[in-house]
């Protein structure tokens, strides 16, 4: 009897912790058509496995993470391919157990051997899961753990890069509108850190795909949402504004349409977007380099322009001070560029 008790309570080898795991998502499968009591069953054995797999991965309070064991779960997860069942099975799990796959997808990612990201490898060697992740974002019961999944996976920069190259990448800018508002704001999240994690990739990912981009980013910036047009106003400054993106600003700044979209937005009726509106449309007048088509509007519009800037005070102690002194540049070139082309006056 004692015997029998003792080996029933044998820790788990990560090998047994895996396969453990694995039969029981893939009866997920086998089981749905029976009957709802061997689903219930089966859907049981997945979150006692997760719990498993997650104090083996970063320990129980009592018992701290082995390094060895860590690194072999990672490996098996692969071998096994666990990870794909994990994504894929993880609309049918409950609440608690969708929780754990996440902390357990989190801490795998993570996870070097022989100084290797093996799950980030086993991702590049199947880049539809990252399709699969983002699509969905269109189902709202698991969305939130996606996204969780999604900001995990886009750390590393060969994901990202597949994220904003692939097809997929377009709904974002329909995720971020969604009626929802936790599942649009998450999406958002998501949005901005593909466009900001890894400047470099971005750069890239810009100078091939510009006036797509663009085409859609003026959507966002011109949104009835409030909250999308604040958001995405200021994503912008931080994306364009990165050093590896200095050519894309230099574009941007170029285009008439893009300074009309500023000039619209230095009249919202929030002055949050006012002054984030501000720092964009003021590269637009420093610029040296300024195409005739931008001076004309700016000159054009001068009277609407400087009222709209004299109205305008960021309000923050020093802050405010360097507000003021950008802003009294600008009205002065936007002066000088209206006389110029009005020079009787």
């Amino acid at each position: 009897m004692s015997f029998s008790f003792f080996k029933a309570s044998r820790p788990k080898t990560p090998q047994e912790v895996v396969k453990a795991m694995k039969d029981s998502l893939v009866a997920l499968d086998t089981k749905t058509v029976v009957e709802v009591k061997a689903l219930e069953k089966a859907l049981e054995e997945v979150e006692k496995n997760f719990v498993s797999m997650r104090c083996m991965l970063c320990g129980d309070g009592e018992v701290e993470s082995n390094t060895d064991q860590v690194s072999q779960l990672a490996l098996e997860v692969c071998k096994e391919d666990v990870l794909a069942l994990m994504i894929h099975k993880l609309p049918n799990l409950g609440w608690e157990a969708r929780k754990d796959l996440v902390h357990c997808w989190s801490i795998l990612l993570k996870q070097k051997v022989d100084s290797r990201y093996c799950s980030v490898e086993y991702i590049e060697n199947h880049f539809e899961f990252l399709d699969f992740l983002v699509v969905c974002y269109d189902n709202k019961e698991i969305a939130l753990n996606c996204g969780l999944m999604l900001r995990e996976c886009i750390k590393f920069p060969t994901l990202a890069k597949y994220i904003l190259e692939s097809a997929s990448f377009e709904l974002f800018f329909k995720f971020v509108e969604l009626p929802n508002f936790d599942v649009a704001s998450d999406a958002f999240s998501t949005f901005k850190d593909l466009l900001t994690k890894h400047g470099t990739v971005v750069a890239e990912y810009l100078t091939a795909h510009y006036d797509e981009f663009f085409d859609q980013y003026e959507k966002l910036l011109t949104s009835s949402n409030y909250v999308t047009r604040r958001q995405s106003l200021k994503l912008l400054s931080e994306f364009l504004l990165e050093p590896p993106s200095s050519h894309i600003m230099k574009r941007y700044i170029q285009e008439v349409r893009y300074l009309k979209v500023m000039m619209t937005l230095l009249k919202d009726s929030s002055k949050n977007i006012q002054i984030s509106a501000f720092h964009i449309f003021k590269v637009f007048v420093a610029n040296p380099n300024k195409p005739r088509e931008v001076k004309v509007i700016l000159a054009k519009n001068h009277g609407k322009l400087l009222e709209l800037l004299h109205n305008l005070s960021a309000g923050k102690g020093a802050e405010d001070e360097q507000f003021e002194e950008e802003k009294e540049l600008i009205i002065k070139e936007i002066d000088r560029l209206s006389r110029l082309s009005n020079p009787d006056h």
